[in-house]
């Protein structure tokens, strides 16, 4: 009996990982096409013959995109509004969510709850309040405009995710501190956000992803192509040319994805522990 169940569950197994398995070649399909596509010296992106090896494979589109388009200016501005996004996001959300997490005072689940509310709304739904603010203040085609828009669109998940992290570090710890002559500033700098090094990581990284993807606030509030961003940029490109950009276009989308790959492979043994205990309720 015991044997027939170890047989049922390794065969539940093996078909499990090759459910999986699938579910990952046709995850690939796409992006294999994509860099088909990016090599490839015809345009016929449209056409009914889809194929992955390209006959006259080609580097010209990447040559193209580097030479011929504004793509290192794009490059830059991207750098530019994720770091300062980043920073500017995590300063205010570490401080406050281990004031969430900390302290106990009057109407702070209102807070909490408030700022739950807010993220529920779409952000487009702001786009025109934001854009006469910005003309009256001067801001549009300006990092530091477009910086306050994504610090504060990132900021709610960032407090909650910190928070939740910050809720499963022992207060004890901190307690102990306090009794060895710990000041405050001592307690935060060198036990507190050491422990919670993983999830300041990974929610660094995702508010540098949400700026690096994001286009429809970039392309509004950046009305010139030099201050496009990587994804203003490429929807630029496929929305001047339809059907003769796409290897071009294709081409960008490699380039842009790849910074973010590099960051993914250099966190990821901070991605589970990041994430899951950042959503361990307090």
């Amino acid at each position: 009996m015991i044997n027939k169940k170890k047989t049922y569950h390794a065969i539940g197994l093996g078909f499990l990982n090759l459910v999986f398995i699938i579910i990952c070649i046709i995850s690939l399909i796409p992006i294999l096409y994509a860099v088909s596509l990016s090599i490839s010296g015809s345009g016929g992106a449209l056409s009914s013959n889809i194929s992955f090896i390209p006959e006259h494979p080609t580097l010209a589109n990447y040559r193209d995109i580097l030479v011929e388009e504004p793509f290192l200016l794009w490059l830059k501005n991207s750098v530019v509004l994720s770091i300062g996004t980043m920073v500017v996001a995590m300063g205010t959300a570490l401080t406050a969510a281990y004031a969430f997490s900390r302290y106990r005072f009057r109407g702070r689940m209102a807070v909490l709850q408030m700022l739950l509310i807010l993220n529920a709304f779409p952000q487009i739904l702001s786009m025109f309040a934001i854009f006469r603010l910005f003309r009256t203040f001067h801001l549009l085609n300006s990092y530091i405009g477009l910086i306050i828009v994504y610090a504060g669109s990132m900021c709610i998940f960032s407090i909650w995710n910190m928070k939740g992290y910050f809720d499963t570090i022992p207060i004890e710890i901190e307690e102990a501190a306090q009794i060895d002559g710990a000041s405050g500033q001592q307690i935060l700098t060198k036990i507190v956000l050491p422990l919670a090094r993983p999830a300041i990581i990974v929610t660094a990284v995702m508010v540098l992803i949400f700026v690096w993807n994001e286009y429809l606030f970039a392309t509004t509030f950046m009305m010139n192509e030099s201050s496009y961003t990587l994804a203003g940029g490429l929807y630029q490109l496929q929305s001047n040319d339809y059907s003769r950009s796409w290897p071009l276009f294709s081409a960008a989308a490699i380039l842009v994805s790849i910074p973010i790959l590099i960051v993914f492979f250099c966190i990821q043994k901070y991605m589970v522990s990041g994430l899951t205990a950042g959503g361990v309720k307090g």
